[in-house]
Order: structure tokens, then C-alpha cells, then sequence
């Protein structure tokens, strides 16, 4: 008899997701310089499409020529030019509306949600479409960043190689990480900073082998851009002399306790004004054009108005010709300077409230280094105080930072590659420290991850390796429970089928919760009393309560249930919400697991 021959064996595509697929270091450490060489040429990009937008629509010629630290020459269109942020309104609402809905604002929460929620996946028309809207944004005379904007299309070059190279999740974020790193760095001219950034702030592992990595992306996009745009820091300041003594240092450390209080003041209401203003906008305005159209006249006229009464746009754009004659000492009068700050304020709320593309970075340096300055020409009015101004802007422009977003390490090194002195490091890092630990306490959240608070998910605050400490009861708990009255429990055991219903059983007595129960154990132990089979000892939690303080908790009350009530307090049955056990956190660990390096 003939042996049939077995069919051959059928050929299963490699799972690009398989932890086993991952790349071995040498690999990486190329794609790494691949991610620097795309970040840095994006970047150069970036500021050839906004120098052509800027000629386009404020000047009316085509040219590249343009000088993001130079103060702004009048628009030839005179009273126009309030129009002109309108018509790239038009442009960029309809690239948020028909192109990419995630380039809308800064770019940053969105990278943070593609590494946290969408397995580090950033759409390829992020490119093309985040340096557009953010070009005729800033172009236009919108005030906002730039940073941003060039994180999330340096971000997105990182994704793009890791699925073309088809490679596990986290490596694909460490690639994300080096992207980040490596606009910000060719943005900036700083290798540090852009290092500090990814660190801080994106990577969700930090190890030896991805810091090697971002690094490496950081000093090839360095490298290029310095070819590109010369080895000159972003501001180009005189020195701040050191210290002259001892009690001059004292002096202005002591100092730095009230301003760096103050910083955070200002980073806190910075933040929730920014959110309070795109809440009305969005309740006040159905149509998207008609919204950003009218937040952006706002925002010409404001423009217009100091081009009358100074000379200069002073808050168009980026705003680095005032940063810079503010840290130059052209700016001394402390009164305008608290005028500049409160009118950059409301120009960034109009243009990112309404729905721009931009960064709060470069409105924040503008923010710290305004008050910072008018702070320290306050202080010399006092007879016998003698302290250098220019001391505090630095500071301020540090400590807003850090304020703003959490990033109180990237915040000192940029700042400090920024201006490249080192007379004002014990002031900046006093400052920084103080206002983020303020801003903390008033507003938890910093400005990204407010954002994406807003939209239920959470993330973890800078630096928080474990991503499990990010999540909260809403994010682990499960819903798939019943509830069960004590007083029904023999008719619900006589109906139980092993195997079937939910998999959580609550039990219910005099309108309050109880505890739970395994339905395993209630249908086996049918005789027992329901006291001896429902476990009381739980520990009761919201939808909001922390990873860190649902562990606390059930090590206090030594068990390992925890039930979400809505509202906080409550233990009614009908104001139950979830149920969390070893199961729910052993799931929530297993699917963050993917993230680690």
C-alpha cells in the first residue's frame, strides 16, 4: 500500500510584534543614526517651509530667507496684516480637519499617546501634515513653538523606520525616543537637551542600551544641523558675570525663593488657562474654521497693535527677537515687560486655544525670561540690593519651562545650552525646583499630560520607568461583575451553572455592598452561611486612584480586592463600577510589559 505523502508544511509570516524578532544592538545602534540623519534634515525642512510661508504671507515674495531670531520687519500689507493669521486659519483648520486631526496643538501629547495607547504607531502623513500646519501657523503670526511640532515629525520618522524594519514595540518606542531627541536637538543645537528630553519624557524604559541610542541619534542630528546652521547657541547673550562675592551669591539665591514661587504660580495658571480657553472656544464655536478664524483675528489685531504703539510684532511668531532683547538689556522698563508677558499669554491662548499647530516651549521661554527680567529690575529698585537682572530671565526661562512640562532636567540643560553660561546655573536650578514644585501641587498634571488627561488616559509624569504606576483604577479595573442580594443567593445557587455568568460575584445586604465571592465556591458550599463564603475585607477605591495608592491599599487591609466605587465614599451596589483582583493587575502589568526594554 502507498504511503501518502504528508502536505508540506504550511509557512506562518513572522509575527512583527514577537518579542523575539527583536534587533540585536548593532542594528539598532544604525537605525538610531538613520533616525538622526531623517530628524535632522526634518528639522532643516522645517525651517525652509516656515521661512517660506513667513515671505509668503507677511512679506508677499517667495524666498527662504529667513532668520527666526531677527526682529520682524513691518508687513508691507500696513492694517492687512491682522489678516493675515486669518487666512492661515483657513489653511491650517483644514489640514487638522482633512488630513491629520493629530497635528492639531503641540505635538508632544501626541507622541506620548502613540507610545502609552497606540504601540508607538505614528501615521506617515504626520510628516508632510505637522510641518505645514506648523509653518503657516507661525508664518502667519500665530504664537507658538516650534519644539513640539518638531518632536512629534522627528517622533514619527522613528516610527516609520520601526515598522518598515518590522520590529517589537519597544523597540520601535526607543526609536520614537530618537526621533524626539534628534529634532530637538538640530531645532536647538542641543545634543544634551535633546537627550535630557527623549529621557525625561518619552522613553518608558530607560537603560543603558537606549540612552546609547538616543544619544546617538541626538549627536548625528547635532552634526548635521551645525553644518546646516553654524555652531552659534540659540541665544547669543552677554555673559552674566559670576558672583562678585559671597553675599551678592546669597542675595540672589535667596531671591530665587520668591521667584521660583512665582514661576510656578505663573506655570500653573498657564496651563489651565490654556485648557479653560479651548474649553470655550470649542463650546462657543461649532465650526472649526469659524473658531480658529475668529481666535486668530484676535491675535492680529493684537500684533498690529504693538507694530503701532513700539515698532515691533514683539508676540508674533516664536517671539525669540524679544527673548533676545530682553537677555541683550534692551528691555529694562519692568512694567512693559510684565505687559509683553500678559499680551504673549493671550496671544498663545488665542492661537493654540483655537486650534493651531504649534509648541508652548518657545512661549514659555518668552513667559519666564519677560517676568524673570521685570522681577530682577524690581529687585534693583531697592536701595542697597544690588542683583543682575539678566540673572532672573535666564531663570524664569528655566523655571516656566520646567513648570509647564514637568521637565525639570531637560529644563536646566537646554537652558543652559541655550545661552551657554554658567554664571546663572545655582540661580536656574533653584528656580526650576521651586516652580515645579509648585505648579505640582496647584495643577498635578503638566501641560501634555493634562491633555491627555482630558481624554481618560493616563501616563506616567516624567521619568516614571514602571508604566503600571501610570495607570488608575478606571484603566485596570473590570467591569464583568454581578451583583448578587444575600437575601436571593439560595435561588441564584440553584440556578448556577459551573462555567457560566460573569466573571466577578458581588454580594449585596441591606442596599450596601458586602464583599465577593468566587461563584466556583458559592455553588460548591451551597450549605454554608453566605458570611463563612463572601470575602468582606476589601479595599474600596475610585476611578481615579492611583496605581500607587490601590497598592497601598490592599496591603493595609491585607487582601486582594478592590472595588471602584462612583462617587468617592460610597458603597451602594448601584454606585459600583469595577472590580480590581490579582487577575486585573496581572493583566495590566502583562500588557505594559511590551513597553520595557
Amino acid at each position: 500500500m502507498a504511503v501518502p505523502k504528508s502536505p508540506p508544511p504550511t509557512r506562518v509570516a513572522p509575527d512583527p510584534e514577537d518579542p523575539s524578532r527583536a534587533l540585536p544592538g548593532i542594528a539598532m545602534l544604525a537605525l538610531a543614526i538613520v533616525v538622526g540623519v531623517a530628524g535632522a534634515f526634518g528639522a532643516i525642512a522645517f525651517k525652509a517651509i516656515l521661512a517660506f510661508t513667513y515671505n509668503l504671507l507677511f512679506v508677499g515674495r517667495f524666498s527662504l530667507d529667513f532668520d527666526p531670531t531677527a526682529v520682524l520687519a513691518p508687513s508691507p500689507w500696513g492694517a492687512g496684516v491682522i489678516l493675515v493669521p486669518v487666512l492661515g486659519a483657513v489653511v491650517v483648520t483644514w489640514i487638522t480637519n482633512r488630513v491629520a486631526p493629530e497635528v492639531r496643538g503641540g505635538g508632544i501629547p501626541e507622541v506620548i499617546n502613540a507610545i502609552y495607547y497606540e504601540r508607538g504607531h505614528i501615521r506617515p502623513v504626520v510628516v508632510i501634515a505637522k510641518a505645514v500646519a506648523t509653518a503657516v501657523t507661525l508664518g502667519s503670526g500665530g504664537s507658538a513653538g516650534r519644539e513640539g511640532p518638531m518632536v512629534q515629525i522627528g517622533s514619527a520618522f522613528g516610527s516609520i523606520i520601526g515598522r518598515v524594519v518590522a520590529i517589537p514595540v519597544r523597540q520601535r518606542i526607543t526609536l520614537l525616543g530618537a526621533g524626539a531627541a534628534a529634532a530637538v536637538a538640530a531645532t536647538f543645537n542641543a545634543p544634551i537637551g535633546g537627550l535630557a528630553f527623549a529621557l525625561e519624557l518619552l522613553l518608558v524604559s530607560i537603560s543603558a542600551r537606549t540612552v546609547s541610542l538616543v544619544a546617538v541619534s541626538s549627536v548625528t542630528a547635532t552634526y548635521i544641523g551645525r553644518l546646516y546652521s553654524g555652531q552659534a547657541p540659540a541665544f547669543d547673550v552677554p555673559r552674566i558675570a559670576q558672583f562678585e562675592g559671597p553675599l551678592t551669591s546669597l542675595y540672589e539665591l535667596l531671591l530665587c525663593l520668591p521667584f521660583g514661587v512665582a514661576i510656578g504660580l505663573a506655570s500653573a495658571f498657564f496651563i489651565r488657562s490654556l485648557y479653560w480657553t479651548e474649553d470655550r472656544f470649542t463650546q462657543s464655536f461649532g465650526n472649526p474654521y469659524l473658531r480658529h478664524m475668529v481666535g486668530m483675528l484676535g491675535v492680529g489685531v493684537l500684533i498690529y497693535g504693538f507694530l503701532l504703539t513700539t515698532g515691533q510684532y514683539h508676540v508674533a511668531g516664536i517671539g525669540y527677537p524679544t527673548v533676545l532683547g530682553v537677555l541683550g538689556g534692551a528691555l529694562t522698563d519692568p512694567f512693559f515687560l510684565f505687559l509683553l508677558a500678559a499680551a504673549k499669554l493671550l496671544a498663545t491662548l488665542l492661537t493654540l486655544g483655537s486650534g493651531a499647530s504649534g509648541g508652548v516651549f518657545s512661549s514659555s521661554l518668552f513667559l519666564g525670561a519677560t517676568l524673570g527680567a521685570a522681577f530682577g529690575q524690581l529687585c534693583q529698585l531697592v536701595p542697597g540690593l544690588s542683583v543682575h537682572p539678566m540673572l532672573f530671565a535666564v531663570a524664569g526661562m528655566a523655571g516656566m519651562v520646567a513648570g509647564t512640562s514637568g521637565a525639570v532636567i531637560t529644563a536646566i540643560v537646554m537652558t543652559f545650552e541655550q545661552t551657554r553660561d554658567y554664571g546663572a546655573i545655582l540661580p536656574i536650578i533653584a528656580t526650576v525646583a521651586l516652580a515645579h514644585m509648585v505648579r505640582v501641587r496647584l495643577v498635578p498634571r503638566s501641560i501634555y499630560t493634562l491633555n491627555l488627561a482630558r481624554r481618560g488616559h493616563s501616563v506616567p509624569e516624567g521619568l516614571q520607568a514602571a508604566v503600571s504606576a501610570s495607570q488608575n483604577a478606571q484603566a485596570i479595573m473590570s467591569r464583568d461583575f454581578q451583583l448578587i442580594d444575600a437575601a436571593e443567593l439560595g435561588q441564584w445557587q440553584a440556578q448556577y451553572q459551573p462555567g457560566e455568568g460573569k466573571a466577578h460575584t458581588v454580594i449585596c445586604r441591606d442596599g450596601l455592598v458586602l464583599g465577593m465571592a468566587r461563584p466556583e465556591l458559592l455553588y460548591l458550599l451551597r450549605d454554608e452561611a453566605p458570611d463563612r463564603v463572601v470575602n468582606t475585607n476589601y479595599f474600596a477605591a475610585e476611578p481615579g486612584t492611583a496605581w500607587a495608592v490601590i497598592m497601598r491599599g490592599l496591603r493595609f487591609k491585607d487582601t486582594d480586592i478592590a472595588l471602584v466605587f462612583n462617587p468617592r465614599g460610597s458603597r451602594r451596589p448601584e454606585d459600583l463600577v469595577g472590580v480590581i483582583t490579582a487577575h486585573e493587575i496581572a493583566r495590566s502589568a502583562r500588557a505594559n510589559a511590551e513597553l520595557l526594554d
